[in-house]
């Protein structure tokens, strides 16, 4: 998968900081590396499906990043927190 851009909505980045102390450099450090992705679901739109991204920052701080990735290969930001112990051993594994 290879995503070309970011769509960020206020409402999206109020949240992440507010609720799970998630920083938007932090979530584009993420998808800018070389994270892990899962499929989620399958979106209301054709070929716009939901995905989650597991990865690091710089910092090394992990976190999940859960988006949809459009046709346009761009990432709709939809949530990021850091990863549940479970998720950590997931991506840890080679």
């Amino acid at each position: 998968m290879k995503i070309e851009g970011i769509i960020w909505l206020r409402d999206v980045v109020d949240k992440l900081w507010y609720k799970h102390h998630v920083e938007i450099e932090e979530v584009e450090e993420v998808l800018c590396g070389k994270p892990k992705y899962r499929f989620v679901e399958k979106g209301d739109r054709k070929g716009e499906n939901v995905y989650l991204a597991l990865g690091r920052t710089v910092a090394g701080r992990y976190l999940c990043v859960l988006f949809i990735y459009k046709v346009t290969k761009e990432a709709l930001i939809l949530s990021a927190r850091s990863m549940a112990k479970k998720e950590r051993k997931q991506y840890e594994k080679k």
